[in-house]
């Protein structure tokens, strides 16, 4: 367990001073880190006075220079955000493919819901909703990045057959070890979630010690366990997993304090699309309507270096992000 976290405190102003450190390699920079300790109130410093290997953690290149949109594909009839819209085949290729005439560099196909109270799906039924999409979205033309979200490791080979090169577990590569193995074979980039192991149970009050620091220790905990397993650090990006087995209070105590993550070193990746909190604060009971409050929550990971957004509403996104880097560069 780490005693001191450090979270750049990120400015993306055009007047950026000479003497500025970029975050990441991106857009952002930081003068000053907020240092968190456990059961301690938190400390603001100038950035120079941190250890030189935190500092340079910090500051190291991700290969993200720009912000990434995910678009996320659910082929699952069952799917809270869309209510099964890509179920069907043709549905969700098409989909996919409209998805990326919208901007999307990413696009995330899943096959199991992990909404609260889902069950687990068989690998044979996801493989069947997920591998010929896959194929048909490679068929169709899109050569961008295709990523499987499955904690299952047969699925994901089954995907990375079909045309797959990322692996995005919400289960933080927990609930099958064998996927690890198959991440290391092929040499292909993973997410790494904090989530829960059961998505059904989930919901059923979820309790931290500290949310923020609790769940950077289990990130930094499962990245350091895939380096040990053969996947190298620059092929992991991380997920605070907003949403999963967590209060609105938790997920805004995530959001509010997001750098904080770009201290472990890899990309970090946002995915609050239409999540139940989003409905809550911002009084949209249906998922379909919480475009506006999902687009204000990822502009807000956007000033703090969010390197990925995974969403549902891509033209809307990319529109809105175009918008806020030209609004901040001035050009």
């Amino acid at each position: 367990m780490t005693s001191e976290y450090y979270r750049p405190i990120v400015s993306c102003d055009i007047a950026r001073p000479a003497n500025a450190t970029p975050l990441a390699g991106g857009w952002g920079w930081f003068q000053q880190v907020e240092v968190l300790r456990r059961g301690k109130a938190p400390d603001v410093v100038p950035a120079e006075d941190l250890p030189p290997p935190a500092l340079s953690r910090l500051r190291a290149e991700r290969g993200y220079p720009r912000p990434q949109v995910m678009g996320i594909v659910n082929t699952t009839p069952d799917s809270f955000s869309d209510g099964g819209q890509y179920a069907a085949r043709q549905d969700a290729i098409a989909g996919g493919l409209h998805m990326a005439q919208a901007g999307a560099d990413m696009l995330d196909i899943g096959g199991e819901s992990t909404r609260p109270g889902a069950k687990t799906v068989g690998v044979d039924e996801e493989i069947a909703r997920t591998a010929p999409v896959i194929a048909g979205l490679r068929a169709g033309g899109y050569t961008g990045t295709l990523s499987i979200d499955t904690r299952k490791a047969v699925v994901a080979r089954a995907a990375l057959d079909a045309g797959a090169d990322f692996i995005n577990d919400v289960s933080g590569f927990t609930y099958d070890s064998d996927l690890m193995d198959v991440a290391a074979q092929a040499d292909v980039p993973v997410c790494v979630m904090h989530g829960p192991v059961d998505p059904a149970t989930m919901q059923n009050d979820p309790f931290y010690d500290d949310v923020l620091l609790d769940v950077y220790d289990f990130l930094s905990a499962r990245i350091a366990h895939l380096e040990t397993c053969g996947i190298s650090r620059n092929r992991i990006i991380c997920d605070p997993g907003i949403g999963f087995g967590k209060t609105v209070t938790h997920n805004l105590t995530l959001i509010a304090r997001l750098s904080v993550f770009h201290s472990l070193g890899v990309p970090v990746l946002l995915g609050a699309s239409r999540k139940r909190f989003i409905g809550t604060l911002g009084n949209a009971p249906e998922p379909r309507d919480r475009a506006p409050g999902s687009i204000a929550v990822a502009l807000a990971g956007l000033a703090q270096g969010v390197q990925i957004l995974r969403v549902h509403d891509v033209p809307q996104t990319t529109q809105a992000v175009a918008l806020w880097r030209a609004s901040v560069t001035g050009n």
